[in-house]
């Protein structure tokens, strides 16, 4: 009857000591220390003295990453409006103001720097306020393109001789927006040409450093300004310094075909077909079709 009456005594002072506390579910404590006097409290007791154990502990953190690159944020697709959007070079072409508006405002929503020879396209639309927003997103993006050219110039003018950074981030940034043509013929000369000239010097340090791609852009760019006497020598410098690549061979190709190098063309192709390489469908079209004249 003692225990009884103890149990029952301290059942009550923690109901008591609980509800003072605000904590909920009190009456279910109350009815455990009832039931099971002796397990509920050594239950309740060694949970104090854990918390008590842990609670001054130091947290790691280090392993602990916090940043948004980490959050996927799934959001649903708005499946009426893009069924409504237009590609901005179709919606040029057809005249209808709204849609060419349309298209111009989610085109400068985004990245433009991927899409100035579509916006580009706007320029000549028949809607005034569609060839406003195409002439101002363009001119901030070739201003900031300029802008930033004379900066890494600059910071390449101040390099050691063993160092190549400036060159390989001039290359790079320059051809994203020279290989869609947005500039004057006169200014993308211009702009060709300092980067062909920063190519030449990171080839002069360190030749290694210039991708099959780089090679390739170069050549591509100084193409398409009509200067194959470069061409010739980019072209040349890739073969030389990555002969298994397929760049090597379809700049070739189109340097042969601009000079209307028959003989050497053909012999090209010919060399690429019987080569290991894996061909893109683009260079697997030029052959069929060749290949089919040739034969005809």
């Amino acid at each position: 009857m003692i225990v009884l009456a103890l149990n029952v005594l301290v059942s009550i002072c923690c109901l008591i000591w609980n509800r003072m506390r605000g904590t909920e579910q009190y009456w279910v404590r109350f009815w455990i220390m009832m039931l099971c006097p002796a397990g509920g409290a050594a239950f309740y007791f060694l949970s104090w003295l854990l918390y008590k154990a842990t609670s001054g502990m130091e947290i790691d953190l280090r392993d602990v990453i916090f940043g948004k690159e980490r959050v996927k944020t799934q959001l649903k697709a708005d499946e009426s409006r893009e069924r409504n959007i237009l590609p901005l070079e179709e919606a040029v072409l057809v005249d209808d103001s709204k849609n060419q508006r349309l298209a111009m405002m989610n085109a400068i929503k985004g990245d433009t720097s991927e899409s100035l020879a579509a916006i580009s396209l706007a320029l000549h639309a028949k809607d005034s306020e569609t060839v406003h927003y195409a002439a101002s997103a363009l001119s901030s993006v070739l201003n900031e393109f300029r802008i930033t050219v004379s900066k890494i110039l600059g910071e390449l003018e101040e390099e050691a001789p063993e160092e190549t950074g400036a060159e390989e981030a001039l290359l790079d940034y320059m051809d994203k927006v020279l290989h869609q043509q947005v500039f004057s013929d006169l200014e993308q000369n211009r702009f060709v040409h300092l980067m062909e000239d920063a190519a030449e010097k990171l080839y002069q340090k360190n030749a290694s450093r210039l991708t099959p791609e780089q090679h390739e852009s170069i050549f591509l760019r100084l193409l398409e300004v009509g200067d194959t006497d470069l061409c010739g020598k980019w072209c040349s410098r890739l073969t030389e310094q990555y002969p298994e690549q397929l760049p090597a061979y379809t700049c070739r190709l189109k340097l042969q075909f601009t000079l209307r190098q028959r003989e050497a063309f053909f012999k090209t192709m010919d060399e690429l077909k019987k080569s290991k390489i894996r061909i893109n469908s683009e260079t697997l079209e030029i052959i069929r079709v060749f290949s089919h004249g040739r034969v005809s």
